[in-house]
């Protein structure tokens, strides 16, 4: 049995060959981070023309987030059993075939089966999109080909919620799906034309069956669990206690079974490198809190400020200008500059973005709220290129997919965990600051009676409109107060986990590194 380690890598692309191939990988992971986002404000919709309610619309995402959590960590043993080239050409067409599947689907249950069959084939793309780009890129340029990875992979979830909104609102739901088809065709028949002649050796392992059900178990109960978990009252709920505990059990053994198997299918081992174990945690916790913000803030300013979906989308689309204006930029200092001094700086930027936002108001007009979201894209830019070439640097080639694999597992998990701690902690302080601001609000309070007779004879309403009136406001004032908390504990968060980045080895050519593990 050969050792893909000891097989020659390619030469890196060159002209028109580079173009495409470096063009080509970036769109299907675009297409695919996209659709994590863009189903998202056309839920409602959806719902409707289904005959369901919006609870069992959001099946809909929960499904697809539980399949491609299962999907990612499995990329680097179905890379060793097809190839990189294969498997990642295979997914693209898989994806394509369930986007069509969505968009036509008849009732709830087969858009489910789609979403999981998109879920899966979703899975692979993210991890060997930043294998291939490193393949294409020279080991000078592999700082590049993570700044390409990461603005496509970050202005994806940004102009998913105001496209999805544009076309559902245009157009039909099913159009966020048949989008897919054009573009995933083009990008599957381009990477097939590119890279079929530098497919990585195939070998026919055998199958961690037991490690395998155990990761479907766990990762399926515990995201649907944090899913379902605001619907269902939480801990108070018996299946949301059920499935807590299956998904704990099933953890604890998928560790114990893998850490003790031979060939386990998913390669827990990695966790022992310093540069892994110690990038993988920090990037992971920072996109947690960064994943989560994206989801509350449109969701805020949707209910509470009176945008519509589309224009709450715009409102956040400015994070992505400073992602693209800088990749370039980001591609030749990773090669000059330590990448843990620019994944502190990132670390900094976000909490100062998130102490600007902790002081938000009711009466915030567009500019107020489009500053910070511009400035983000600085911290955003320098964010996903140094944590990532921290953490592929100095593995061997056969190491890298499985490693992208494992460490993107985390981080989308991760971002799962955030944006459901996050919502919680979000419904909870609202609840907490409503509960404080009634509290002033009886007739024994000077100020309440002046404020309800004024909106009375302000709006020429009886005294219980003006009641309901005031209650409205004190509504948007509870969730403003408990959204400013949510933005202050993030900022400190950012702090408080630069020392994580600092458990890294020190490199300046980091990048290069991962480059030269990427398989040049």
């Amino acid at each position: 049995m050969s050792n893909p380690s000891a097989v020659p890598a390619p030469a890196p692309l060159t002209g028109i060959r580079f173009a495409l191939g470096a063009f080509a990988v970036a769109l299907a992971t675009f297409m695919n981070v996209l659709d994590s986002s863009i189903a998202n404000v056309a839920i409602p919709t959806l719902s409707g023309d289904l005959g369901v309610s919006v609870d069992e619309g959001t099946w809909v995402i929960t499904m697809f987030s539980a399949a491609n959590a299962v999907a990612i960590p499995l990329t680097g043993w179905l890379t060793q059993r097809i190839g990189q080239v294969k498997l990642f050409t295979g997914a693209i067409l898989l994806f394509v075939i369930s986007s069509a599947l969505c968009g036509i689907a008849p009732n709830l249950s087969v858009l489910l089966a789609a979403r999981v069959l998109q879920g899966v084939a979703a899975g692979p793309l993210i991890p060997l999109s930043q294998a291939l780009l490193l393949s294409t890129f020279s080991k000078e340029k592999s700082g590049s080909a993570l700044s390409l990875w990461a603005m496509t992979a970050t202005v994806g979830p940004i102009a998913g919620p105001a496209l999805g909104g544009w076309i559902t609102d245009r157009y039909s739901w099913s159009w966020i799906f048949y989008i897919n088809v054009p573009v995933g065709i083009f990008a599957a028949a381009v990477v097939w034309m590119v890279y079929r002649d530098r497919e990585t050796p195939a070998r026919r392992l055998p199958i961690d069956t037991v490690g395998l059900i155990a990761l479907i178990g766990w990762v399926a109960a515990l995201q649907i669990m944090l899913d379902k978990g605001k619907d269902l009252d939480w801990f108070n709920s018996p299946v949301i206690c059920a499935l807590g505990v299956f998904a704990l059990i099933g953890f604890a053994f998928f560790v114990i079974w893998e850490l003790t198997e031979e060939k386990p299918i998913v390669d827990l081992r990695l966790f022992a490198g310093r540069n892994f174990r110690g990038g993988t945690i920090a990037i992971s916790v920072a996109y947690a809190i960064f994943f989560a913000n994206l989801v509350i803030l449109p969701q805020w300013i949707q209910e509470y400020l009176g945008y519509r979906a589309v224009d709450a989308g715009l409102v956040t689309a400015p994070l992505g200008i400073f992602a693209v204006i800088l990749a370039p930029v980001m591609g030749k200092a990773m090669m000059k500059t330590d990448a843990r001094i620019l994944a502190t700086l990132a670390f900094a930027g976000f909490a100062a973005v998130f102490f600007m936002r902790s002081v938000y108001t009711t009466q915030i007009d567009q500019y107020t709220l489009i500053l910070p979201t511009l400035l983000q894209g600085i911290p955003t830019a320098l964010f996903f290129v140094p944590l990532t070439a921290i953490i592929l640097s100095g593995l061997t080639p056969d190491k890298i997919p499985s490693a992208a694999g494992l460490s993107n597992f985390v981080r989308v998990f991760a971002g799962a965990v955030g944006t459901s701690l996050v919502a919680t902690g979000w419904n909870d302080r609202t609840i907490l600051h409503h509960a404080r601001l009634t509290e002033q609000a009886n007739r024994y309070n000077p100020i309440f009676t002046d404020s309800l007779a004024q909106t009375q004879s302000t709006l020429q309403i009886g005294a219980s409109k003006a009641l309901a009136f005031i209650e409205n406001g004190l509504d948007a004032q509870a969730a403003m107060l408990g959204l400013n908390d949510i933005f202050w504990l993030s900022a400190v968060i950012f702090v408080l986990i630069i020392p994580l980045i600092w458990m890294t080895h020190p490199s300046k050519d980091a990048a290069a590194g991962a480059a030269t593990a990427g398989g040049h």
